[in-house]
């Protein structure tokens, strides 16, 4: 008999269809796990599929008294109660730099179709404002990439990839992260340092309680007129309310968003504004990501079936 797997997050069956020759899947479909299975199925359950995001707490943790381990399908695991779940003996699982590369090049296309004005560039010629010779205020030249100051707030695996690609485009690059590494980039000791100093924010910190809302105003008035903040991380980690108002009243110049604070619903005082270039988190949404993410979930479930420690756990801070 196949090993059972509770999907608790709601997922497309094809990103799902792996998993299935392997174990038996009972997939909640994003619903309450007891509106759609008997409680005596779930008394069983010993291994649960979550997105990483997805709220995971005490209580819900404890509708599967047999539950061993909790496998988030991707990098993150914000939602989850770490806490919770190491007194409960439940091991937690991620798939750490799996689709670090696709994230680090929609960060890359955010800040560029941001800086660039691509959007609004591409409505210029579908207008028939180009052809028309038209005057457009918004098709002034703007700035290039080369000795462009980008900030990179978190230097983990998607940090190191963007800091690499602006590297490329020939740009100077800063960073603040927890810890200080051996990097050609400059390291500042605080974020409100970095902010000072860049012209491009790119946000690629995990989230969690000590990051909530960590761009606020304040930073985002740092970064000035002339500033860009991008963010592929998580929504919360920018006070959302703070970065309507910097980009209505142009205390930046604009932004790049893959993230919100609730998905999946951009807030319309962001959408109506036109210095922002949005994409429906799909940072990590590329084929070769989702192979490698596929292949950590299966590592660390054969794992915890097997009665091993699981290759892809998420390491206690």
């Amino acid at each position: 008999m196949a090993d059972k797997v509770l999907i608790y997050s709601r997922f497309p069956k094809t990103m799902m269809a792996r998993f299935a020759e392997r174990f038996e899947l009972l997939d909640t479909g994003g619903k309450p796990p007891r509106e759609v299975f008997p409680a005596k199925e779930l008394s069983g359950v010993r291994a649960m599929l979550t997105a990483g995001g997805s709220p995971l707490d005490a209580e819900a943790m404890d509708l599967f008294p047999k539950l061993g381990t909790i496998v988030c399908y991707g990098t993150g695991y914000d939602g989850v109660d770490l806490k919770a779940a190491a007194a409960r003996n439940i091991a937690v699982g991620h798939s750490p730099g799996a689709n670090a590369a696709s994230v680090a090049d929609i960060a890359m296309t955010l800040m560029l179709a941001t800086t660039r004005r691509i959007l609004v560039a591409d409505q210029y010629v579908r207008s028939g404002d180009w052809a028309a010779s038209k005057p457009s205020p918004m098709m002034r030249p703007q700035a290039g990439m080369p000795g462009r100051r980008i900030g990179v707030y978190g230097m983990g695996e998607i940090g190191r990839k963007i800091a690499a690609r602006c590297a490329a485009f020939e740009s100077d690059i800063g960073y603040f992260s927890r810890s200080k590494y051996d990097l050609p980039y400059q390291y500042f000791p605080t974020l409100e340092a970095l902010a000072d100093w860049c012209s491009v924010l790119m946000i690629a910190v995990r989230a969690g309680a000590e990051t909530q809302h960590a761009v606020d105003a304040d930073i985002l008035r740092r970064l000035g007129v002339d500033g860009y903040v991008v963010n592929i991380s998580r929504g919360s980690v920018i006070d959302e309310k703070a970065l309507v108002a910097a980009l209505t009243d142009k205390t930046i110049a604009g932004a790049g968003l893959d993230v919100f604070e609730k998905e999946p619903h951009a807030p319309d005082a962001l959408t109506v504004l036109p210095n922002v270039v949005f994409a429906p988190h799909i940072g990590g949404h590329t084929l070769e990501s989702h192979v490698a993410m596929q292949n950590c979930v299966l590592a660390n479930l054969t794992a915890f079936f097997e009665g091993k420690p699981l290759p892809y756990g998420v390491k206690s801070s």
